[in-house]
């Protein structure tokens, strides 16, 4: 078998085993979210933080949720990184955006964080601030999902059907699964551009 079909039958295998309630969960806090008039804030690094640029717009265009990704200006996330650190990044610019009850994060992360291993702590500090001010949290994670997975309100987890690639698949299906829900007729309020232009004429 050559890798190209092993990957994508792990793609399928993937696919077959996601969490069709928890990706419903997820979507309705978003329309919770968009009723009450509060913000999404997407957090994400490496991969993660690519995918939650991206994100940002099908959210604000598609879904009509203000939304916003603190990696999306490198200015502030560099200066915090150099004079406060990385742990902190993401929680300080949290705080100086006024995080409250309203609000929610959206975590993309491979491995959710973990303080005891050091993995993406300045994803679990965001998500201790998020709790105690009663922000909603919301995770797309791989593996086990981590601390995102522990105090989410609702997850998505992206199955490992091979541990020698859960990087590629989860941050994968971040994609599929982020598109799912500005897809979802519940949330949708924008048609997108090349379904529209497709569509066929009425009568």
């Amino acid at each position: 078998m050559s890798y190209a079909v092993q990957h994508l039958q792990e793609t399928a295998e993937i696919v077959a085993k996601l969490n069709a309630e928890h990706c419903e969960k997820c979507v309705q806090e978003l329309v919770a979210l968009r009723s009450r008039g509060g913000r999404l804030f997407i957090l994400g690094v490496g991969g993660s933080a690519a995918n939650a640029s991206h994100a940002v717009n099908d959210f604000r265009k598609i879904a009509g949720l203000e939304c916003y990704a603190p990696t999306d200006n490198v200015s502030e996330l560099t200066a915090r990184t150099n004079d406060e650190g990385w742990a902190s990044v993401f929680v300080e610019w949290l705080r100086g955006s006024r995080l409250n009850s309203n609000d929610a994060l959206l975590i993309f992360s491979v491995g959710g964080g973990n303080l005891e291993k050091n993995v993406s702590p300045n994803l679990v500090t965001a998500l201790q601030l998020a709790k105690q001010v009663g922000a909603r949290v919301i995770g797309i994670v791989g593996k086990d999902g981590g601390y995102t997975a522990k105090v989410a309100d609702a997850c998505v987890i992206v199955p490992t059907v091979n541990p020698s690639n859960i990087t590629p698949h989860s941050e994968a299906f971040q994609a599929v699964v982020w598109h799912l829900f500005v897809s979802h007729p519940d949330l949708k309020v924008n048609q997108t551009k090349w379904e529209s232009v497709a569509a066929p004429a009425q009568k």
